[in-house]
C-alpha cells in the first residue's frame, strides 16, 4: 500500500512539474512582449496626451459654433467601445475591464463595439447589441485597427444610432499596476471660459482656414488617436498581468512539488522503517 500511494506521489510531483515548465516559459514570453509593449506606450503616451490637451484647449473657444461631434443631445441609447483580451490566463485583466463597463451601462440603453475575444464571447452571451467586434488584435494594435474602430464608432454617433460614445480600457501604470478606466469621448464637453477671457479669446486663437474646418479635421484625429492610445495601453497592462499570473502560478507550482517531495520522503521512511520491522520481526520468529 505504502508502494502505490509513493507512486502517486511521484505522478503528481512529475505532473505539477509539468504545469510549472509551461507557466514559466509563458512567463518569459509575457515578459518579452511586456518590454516591447511598454516601450510603445512610453514612445507614443506624449502625442496622445498632446492631442488631447490640444483638443481640450480649442473647444472653450469653439462655444459658438455647430459641430455634431460637440454639439449635445438627449441620450436614447449610449455606446461603449471596450477593451478586453483575446485570451485568459491574465489574472483579473479582462474582467475588470467588463465590470467598469457593466457598472455604467447599469439602467441605460446600450451598444458595444467589443474589442478582444474575451469581451467579444461575454458581451455575446449576454445577449448585449453588438455593433462591432474586433478581434486577434489586443495583442500588437495597429493604428490602422484604431481608425477602423474610430469610424465605425463616429458614423455609429453620426447616424444617431448611439447618442454618446465611451472608451474602457486598461490604463497601464507599472508592471504590476492597472487599472480599468473609462473616458467619454463623444460628444466632446466644451468648459466654460471666464468672463475675464472672453474678450481676449479671439486674440488667443485663430483659425485657418477656419474653425469649422479645423474641428471637422482635428477631431476624428483625436478620437482615432485617442483608440489607440488605449489599445498600447491595454495591450501593456494584459502582459504585465499575465506575466504577474504566471509568475504567481509557477511559484504555487513550486510550493507544491516542495510539499509533494515532502510527502514522498516521508512515505519512503515510513516503508523503510516498515520493511525494518518486518524483517527483525521475521528474525525473532526464526530464534
Amino acid at each position: 500500500m505504502a508502494g502505490a500511494g509513493m507512486q502517486d506521489i511521484k505522478r503528481r510531483i512529475r505532473s505539477v512539474d509539468s504545469t510549472k515548465q509551461i507557466t514559466k516559459a509563458m512567463e518569459l514570453v509575457s515578459s518579452a512582449k511586456l518590454r516591447r509593449a511598454r516601450q510603445r506606450v512610453e514612445e507614443n503616451r506624449p502625442y496622445f496626451e498632446k492631442i488631447e490637451e490640444t483638443i481640450q484647449g480649442i473647444l472653450p473657444h469653439t462655444r459658438e459654433l455647430k459641430n455634431s461631434y460637440i454639439d449635445q443631445r438627449e441620450v436614447k441609447k449610449t455606446g461603449y467601445i471596450v477593451i478586453t483580451g483575446d485570451r485568459g490566463l491574465c489574472g483579473g485583466y479582462n474582467t475588470n475591464a467588463i465590470k467598469k463597463a457593466l457598472n455604467h451601462m447599469e439602467d441605460r440603453e446600450v451598444s458595444v463595439i467589443a474589442i478582444g475575444q474575451k469581451g467579444v464571447n461575454f458581451f455575446r452571451k449576454k445577449g448585449y447589441d453588438l455593433d462591432g467586434e474586433f478581434v486577434s488584435i489586443s495583442e500588437k494594435p495597429m493604428f490602422s485597427d484604431a481608425k477602423s474602430i474610430g469610424k465605425l464608432a463616429m458614423e455609429l454617433y453620426q447616424n444617431e444610432m448611439i447618442d454618446e460614445v465611451n472608451l474602457v480600457y486598461t490604463e497601464f501604470v507599472s508592471t504590476i499596476n492597472h487599472k480599468p478606466r473609462l473616458i467619454k469621448l463623444l460628444p466632446l464637453d466644451q468648459k466654460e471660459i471666464p468672463e475675464e477671457m472672453e474678450e481676449e479669446r479671439d486674440e488667443v486663437m485663430t483659425y485657418e482656414p477656419s474653425a469649422e474646418e479645423v474641428l471637422e479635421y482635428l477631431i476624428p484625429k483625436y478620437v482615432e488617436s485617442m483608440i489607440y492610445g488605449a489599445l498600447i495601453d491595454a495591450s501593456a497592462s494584459e502582459q504585465g498581468a499575465r506575466r504577474v499570473a504566471m509568475e504567481s502560478a509557477t511559484d504555487n507550482a513550486e510550493e507544491m512539488i516542495d510539499d509533494l517531495n515532502l510527502k514522498y520522503n516521508r512515505a519512503r521512511q515510513a516503508s523503510i522503517t516498515q520493511e525494518i520491522s518486518e524483517i527483525v520481526g521475521g528474525a525473532e520468529a526464526q530464534n
